[in-house]
Order: structure tokens, then sequence, then C-alpha cells
């Protein structure tokens, strides 16, 4: 299963140039209206999925993130559903990976085992946990790895030498780098800082190393992208959204549009991202 998402960095390598990583929160403003979104990602230029597991406690999540997750469970939006959205848009698109992003809660509630057999129906390729460290790699982690589903990990700017050993020695498909600290959605790093903390991280790993937090822009993207593998995007996308909903929360003519007009400017900086480093 984990094919899928080898092939799409090996293809991306051969073109010479970064991943666009783009998150979106699986029920947000309804189930219709995301997989809309869903699909409309790969059109627009986007190249691995984050589909978003909203949770009703997300300490890790920046207030737009939040305020997403919020609207999604409010529409009925359940672990079960977000399964079935990547099942949904597995119909039409069987070569785009996604990765299921979240807490442990939701699928702890579901049953791992359970959950796992689901993903891979669904046709799930991998999960990031932000609430999992490397300590707990027995509840999630190895049995997803057994079932061929990767298991990503995120590295930060604190993360040390002999912890970034700890955090890789299970981590497969990519190296999440968050480039800054504190919640999603902040200010952008500075890249020259960047560059040096992903030539760090590949002195240990030959995977993929993608850098998100702080990217809202199609420059943004092009600078990151000229020393990272791949680029996530995930505030901006989940603004777009709010922005283009009415005043009580639904989802407009214009909100799958709005994002993936974002998404075909963000995929224009990740395009031309290696010519800049190559000047």
């Amino acid at each position: 299963m984990t094919a899928r998402m080898d092939k799409r960095f090996a293809d991306l390598k051969a073109e010479g140039r970064p991943a666009l990583v783009t998150y979106f929160m699986g029920g947000d403003p309804d189930y219709e209206t995301s997989l809309g979104i869903m699909k409309a990602l790969p059109e627009a230029g986007s190249d691995v999925i984050e589909l978003g597991m909203p949770f009703s406690d997300p300490m890790a999540d920046g207030p737009a993130i939040q305020m997403a997750g919020q609207r999604a469970l409010k529409s009925g939006q359940t672990l079960k559903k977000t399964l079935q959205l990547a099942a949904d848009f597995r119909k039409t698109d069987d070569a785009t990976p996604i990765v299921m992003m979240g807490y442990y809660n939701p699928i702890y509630i579901y049953g791992v085992e359970k959950f796992l057999d689901d993903a891979l129906a669904a046709g799930i390729d991998g999960l990031i946990v932000v609430d999992l460290p490397p300590e707990m790699d027995d509840e999630l982690c190895i049995p997803a790895l057994k079932k061929g589903i990767n298991f990503i990990r995120l590295a930060t700017p604190t993360t040390d030498e002999k912890r970034l050993l700890t955090v890789l020695r299970n981590t497969s498909g990519f190296v999440y780098y968050v480039s800054m600290n504190g919640i999603t959605g902040s200010a952008l790093p500075d890249p020259s800082l960047v560059s040096g903390a992903v030539k760090r991280i590949k002195q240990h790993t030959n995977l993929p190393v993608c850098v998100g937090f702080g990217v809202k822009t199609a420059d943004h993207a092009k600078v990151i992208g000229s020393s990272a593998d791949g680029v996530v995007v995930g505030t901006a996308i989940v603004n777009q959204v709010a922005t283009s909903l009415t005043k009580d929360g639904k989802a407009t003519a214009d909100t799958v549009q709005a994002v993936a007009t974002l998404v075909r400017g963000l995929s224009t900086g990740t395009r031309s991202a290696r010519l800049v480093a190559a000047e």
C-alpha cells in the first residue's frame, strides 16, 4: 500500500520538483462539499492529500483548523465518515496518496485493528497522529507498518540529534518538518534555517522531507520548496474554506472553487521551486 506514496515521490524526484502536500478537514463544512474539495485538489496541482480527522480537543492546532474541526463535527462528521470520504475519492482517483492526520483518541475509540483494516480498504496510504510519541509505537505505529500503512512523524526546530534518531526509527513515507515551534498557521519561518534543518534530517534518513507551517502563497511555496522535498499547506486552505462560507457556516457555490484557485497558485510555486535552487 505504501507503493502509492513511494511512486509519487519517486516521480517528483525525476521531475526535479518538490511535492505540494495539501491539508483539508474532512467534513468541513459538510460531507459533500469536503468530498468536492478533495476531488478538486489533485486537478489543481496537489501531489499528496492530508485528510484531517476532526476531533473535539485538538491541542496542537491553530484557531483556523480548530474551527474547521468544529464545523465538521457540527455537520455530523465522524471517523467512519472520514474513511468513507477517502473511499469515495478513490472511486475516481487511485494515484494520489492520502494521509490521514489527527489525534489518537478517535482511532482508539474506533478500535486500532478495525481502523487500520478500514483505512486500508478506503485507500489510505499513511497516518500522522500528532499526539502519539515514538515511545508509544506499539499502540498504532507498528500495527500500521505491519499492514503496509506509512506512519509519518513530525520533527521540529527543537528536535535534537538524539531525539531525531528516535523520531525517525519507525517513520516511513516522508518526514514532516514543522518549521517553527507553536501552533499551526503562524508566520513563515526563515528559509535559511529551514534549508539547514532539512539537510540535518537528511543526514539520518533517505526519506523525503516535507516542510510545513506558515506557507500561504506561491512565493512561500517556491522558497520552502527550493530546499525541501515537499511543501505542506494547511491553514491557508482551511481559511479559504472558512471565508467562502455563509454567515452561519454553510457552503456556497464558491467554496470548492476558492480552494482550487488557491491550490493552483501554490502549485505554480512548487513547480518553479527547483528553478530557484539552480540559479
